[in-house]
């Protein structure tokens, strides 16, 4: 666990609410909530669903100590409310998709059911966690895609992390698709590879940047990574790797890999990798870091730039350039009555009742769209454009999985849980499954996500209900 006291991790109007709740008696009156977003970040076509277990796992430790307690009653909250929190714990339902599920805006991708009291105190609990690891998650897929299937991708991004974000970013970086991290702490809590080389600061420590490489060897011979532009890369970084390369070989070891951390990545590789080809040294392999995101790598792919390890940080961790996913947690329901929120902006109305994902595929098993339908609803003829609702696709014919399964129920655990490997193993099959116009980099294409005629008659008759 992270966070050492979940209970205050959280706005304080949620626990206002909370006691607003239980002081009018509305506390125990049941409700739910679901997770949605509504804009997908960095223009692309997808989300990669992250987050989940992190989740899981802290609602299951979600009580208030005696000192959140005596915090509370220092801020005059009421002493019989404080006295009900004592013994609170999370004892509803939750429902969701599968972590590394690929999603889109406005499905209630996660379902919370309980009364309003506990649904609403995990609220920002919730958005953090689940907003956060799937905005670096769904980074790291589009990067990992741009750069293929052969280049090694790392997360490199700790020191550039907002604090201990850093942490969740690389198990998102993961879920994602990254082949490892420099983050040592993350690499043991998830059980993922960990490796890194040296600093700049390594070769400025030594008279020359020779005896820099060769101590370096001495130490690593089998794990060999030289930083090669301390100095001048091709003048000396290079030839002097070289030279390291064949003192390992006499001795019967091979050096791994060089490094360029600046400059012009795709003509340093290329000068590079003429200079180690010329010296029989094709083994050794090119990483190269500094600023990269998805479209550098993409644009030094397209140059043909001969690099085998992109080491990403900055921009990975930092969701450049949607720096955060608009997540939001909407109430769908009380005592069992449908509830919308209405707005001026009709792409923010909600949908109202309790509801689940219907995805639909086409004969090769590809995603062709998904339905958003009543939790009681079985099959549907067609669904609608929440907001062009003339615009409707006739899915009778049509395979189809159910999407939302349950996780809690009466506050217990009743899935499986995956290790994080098993997690980016189903989000890459799941991505392989969507089409590829769906991933591109520039204007991929929208996605289709509908919703059932009952929701949508349904819908429109609260939104005349609450108008008139």
């Amino acid at each position: 666990m992270y966070i050492n006291n979940p209970a205050s991790y959280t706005d304080y109007y949620e626990l206002t609410m909370a006691q607003g709740y239980f002081l009018s008696g509305k506390h125990q009156k049941s409700a739910g909530f679901d997770y949605f977003f509504r804009k997908i970040p960095f223009k692309g076509g997808y989300v990669i669903f992250a987050g989940l277990n992190e989740l899981i796992e802290t609602i299951q430790n979600f009580s208030f100590s005696e000192e959140e307690i005596e915090y509370l009653r220092k801020e005059n909250f009421k002493k019989e409310f404080l006295d009900y929190l004592q013994d609170f714990q999370f004892k509803g339902n939750i429902y969701s998709v599968k972590e590394g599920e690929i999603v889109f805006p406005t499905e209630p991708i996660l379902r919370v059911e309980g009364n309003l009291l506990e649904t609403q105190l995990i609220e920002t609990l919730l958005l953090n966690i689940l907003n956060f690891q799937s905005l670096i998650a769904t980074k790291a897929a589009r990067i990992k895609l741009a750069a293929g299937e052969g280049p090694i991708v790392l997360d490199f991004g700790l020191r550039r992390s907002q604090g201990l974000g850093g942490i969740h970013a690389t198990r998102a970086a993961m879920i994602g698709g990254f082949d490892g991290t420099s983050n040592v702490y993350s690499a043991q809590r998830f059980d993922v590879p960990a490796g890194g080389t040296m600093a700049h600061s390594w070769i400025q420590s030594y008279d020359s940047e020779l005896d820099a490489f060769q101590t370096y060897a001495k130490y690593y011979p089998d794990d060999t990574t030289l930083l090669v532009d301390t100095y001048d890369t091709l003048g000396c970084g290079v030839p002097n790797a070289i030279k390291v390369a064949k003192e390992l070989e006499e001795n019967g070891h091979k050096m791994k890999a060089i490094r360029l951390d600046s400059g012009d990545l795709a003509y340093f590789s290329k000068q590079s990798r003429k200079q180690l080809d010329d010296a029989g040294l094709g083994y050794v392999k090119i990483a190269a870091s500094n600023q990269l995101d998805e479209r550098v790598i993409h644009s030094l792919r397209t140059q043909n730039a001969p690099i085998d390890i992109f080491g990403v940080g900055t921009r990975l961790v930092t969701g450049h350039t949607t720096p955060a996913l608009d997540g939001v947690y909407k109430l769908n329901s009380v005592d069992g009555t449908p509830k919308l929120k209405i707005s001026e902006n009709i792409e923010k109305i909600t949908l109202p009742g309790n509801k689940k994902i219907f995805r639909y595929c086409n004969d090769d098993g590809t995603f062709y769209g998904d339905a958003i339908l009543f939790d009681q609803e079985k099959t549907i003829e067609r669904m609608h454009h929440p907001t062009f609702p003339a615009k409707k696709s006739d899915v009778t014919s049509r395979e189809f999985e159910d999407l939302l399964q349950p996780v809690i129920k009466n506050g217990r655990i009743v899935s499986n849980l995956p290790e994080v490997k098993e997690i980016a193993k189903y989000a890459k099959q799941r991505l392989n499954l969507l089409q590829p116009e769906y991933k591109r980099l520039e204007n991929p294409h929208i996605y289709k996500v509908g919703i059932s005629t009952n929701l949508m008659e349904k819908r429109d008759a609260l939104l005349k209900l609450f108008k008139s």
